[in-house]
């Protein structure tokens, strides 16, 4: 077998795409910087800064109790 072929390289970047976009859209509205995605690449990063943005208050939800 030898290197990656250029099929290779598109189903990786493609998968980072969707895989970046979702933390480009939510990062900023729980007030971390957009930039930060890119670190979500990197699956143990990716799992971390889901758990960072699940449990960290986001500013227009409303305080209500269930």
């Amino acid at each position: 077998m030898g290197g990656a072929s250029i099929w290779h390289w598109i189903v990786v970047l493609l998968l980072a795409f969707v895989w970046i976009v979702p933390f480009w859209k939510i990062l900023p509205r729980v007030g971390i910087s957009k930039w930060v995605s890119l670190i979500a690449i990197i699956p143990l990063f990716g799992l971390i800064l889901l758990w960072v943005i699940a449990f960290k208050p986001w500013p227009n939800r409303a305080t209500t109790a269930l």
